[in-house]
């Protein structure tokens, strides 16, 4: 959504034309923009809001308050150009404008100044169509909001979504604190029908979730409860043994954690900075008969070399531990293979598997290169081409079921063997801020029996890329 800035100062007056051949030329002493702008100190003596319907004060005052701070014009100027943008972010106003001139009235100062926000506010009731892509799916998405329902950036949302491989609809409640947006609270209803080909696999799943988001310093936390509902049963007559002995009902009841550090430039296609980011849940020890502790960590880092090319590397991993003697369940593993994780291999094709179904696996790793250019010759340049780029790559990394009697040691050891890789080359199409399309030609390498390839072109689309 693009955001517009305050109008500039004028340079200089009017132009009253040239001077004539017999006027007399006065020398006039400077007074320059600088001296105008920065050392001439004001106060902000009021902030005035034009537009206001059900939005409550006191949730406006925090976002503005920075205003009356402000020494100077330039800072006044800029502080309400921040005020702006946070007016913006909660969500409850369609545009804002920023008007600055000088105080007016019998209180005011011969240095006082006025501010005044134009805002217009979002309806009651708003609709929404869009499409979105998920990793090697796409969905249509048709939404319900309810913004600024009580007056302080309260939001309630209905969206119904309709996809390749997963269908969901849900209700929830969006509330953040007054002054911080980013520490909010937010309650989830949901149901969702997904479609697990590679495992012959149909789940479906009623839930609901309370989550609470907050920052400390440079990093994100995300604590969360979830209690779902969960009916697995088989896509197709041929599932193997394996799944259909995971059919049925379980009731799981997890707390999670989630930590993100985050400095890129852009979440798509950065150019430099790194991510970091760890995730625990723990299962059962708040009701339902799922038990197990999981654990799984991302973390990427870019940089920018010569000539517009940049260096990307990613490590993922993660671990699921089961607690007590059941074991874990087909939908609580990790599965690796595909054109967003271990290119050259089918979606979610590594790995333990029982008569061509992928049951995935309790730990895995897998690492990436990657040397992004420019397109040869730089077509479109400074426009559309801009959002393209080849890159040359090598994945790597492994899935497998562990033997946790064994110690550290051997986690590692089975984690070493029968390492998948793939090595090539492609095209990059960045969509927006969004979401990203590969299409690439792939060398796989260590193929294990039962692995699925796809040697030479291969397709992608998602939001999340190894």
């Amino acid at each position: 959504m693009g955001t517009q800035s305050l109008e500039p100062l004028p340079m200089s007056g009017p132009d009253f034309g040239a001077l004539g051949e017999e006027a007399e030329l006065v020398e006039v002493e400077p007074e320059t923009k600088q001296e105008i702008l920065e050392n001439k100190d004001v106060v902000v003596q009021h902030v005035h809001f034009d537009g206001l319907g059900r939005t409550k004060d006191d949730i406006i005052m925090y976002e503005i308050s920075d205003v009356f701070k402000a020494k100077n014009l330039i800072d006044v100027m800029r502080k309400s150009h921040e005020a702006r943008e946070k007016l913006l972010r909660l969500g409850i106003f369609r545009q804002v404008e920023v008007l600055i001139d000088t105080c007016q009235g019998d209180d005011a100062l011969p240095n006082g100044l006025d501010v005044t926000f134009e805002v217009t506010e979002l309806r009651r009731l708003t609709g929404s169509y869009n499409t979105m892509v998920g990793n090697n799916e796409g969905s249509m998405v048709l939404g319900l909001k309810f913004p600024n329902l009580f007056g302080r950036a309260e939001k309630v949302t209905f969206q119904f979504s309709y996809g390749t491989k997963e269908t969901s609809y849900g209700l929830s409640f969006f509330k953040p604190q007054p002054g911080n947006f980013e520490r909010n609270f937010s309650v989830n209803l949901y149901k969702v029908t997904g479609q697990f080909p590679w495992s012959s696999l149909r789940e479906t799943d009623r839930g609901i979730s309370t989550e609470l988001n907050f920052p400390i310093w440079k990093t994100n936390h995300t604590l969360k409860w979830e209690g779902v509902w969960r009916e697995l049963g088989c896509l197709a007559r041929t599932a193997s043994f394996s799944v259909r002995e995971e059919s049925g009902h379980s009731l799981k009841s997890s707390l999670s954690h989630a930590m993100v550090i985050d400095s890129r430039n852009s979440t798509i296609l950065p150019k430099r900075g790194a991510l970091l980011k760890i995730n625990q849940e723990l299962a059962g020890y708040t009701g339902g008969d799922m038990r197990f502790l999981k654990e799984d960590f991302e973390f990427q880092l870019n940089k920018q070399l010569l000539w517009d090319l940049v260096f990307s590397a990613s490590l993922w991993g993660g671990m699921l531990v089961p607690i007590g003697d059941k074991p874990s369940s087909i939908a609580d593993r990790f599965y690796l293979g595909g054109p967003t994780s271990v290119r050259g291999f089918s979606m979610y094709s590594i790995g333990p598997q029982n008569e061509g179904d992928y049951l995935g696996g309790d730990a895995y790793w897998a690492g990436g290169l990657h040397l992004y250019t420019p397109l040869p010759f730089r077509p479109g340049r400074g426009g559309f081409g801009d959002l393209f780029r080849t890159h040359f790559f090598l994945n790597a990394g492994n899935l497998c079921n562990l033997n946790y009697g064994g110690g550290p040691r051997a986690h590692l050891q089975k984690l070493a063997e029968y390492i998948r890789w793939s090595y090539g080359a492609g095209i990059v199409l960045r969509l927006g801020n969004i979401a990203r399309l590969e299409l690439n030609y792939c060398f796989p390498m260590g193929v294990q029996s039962g692995d699925r390839i796809c040697d030479g072109v291969q397709f992608g689309a998602g939001i999340r890329f190894l």
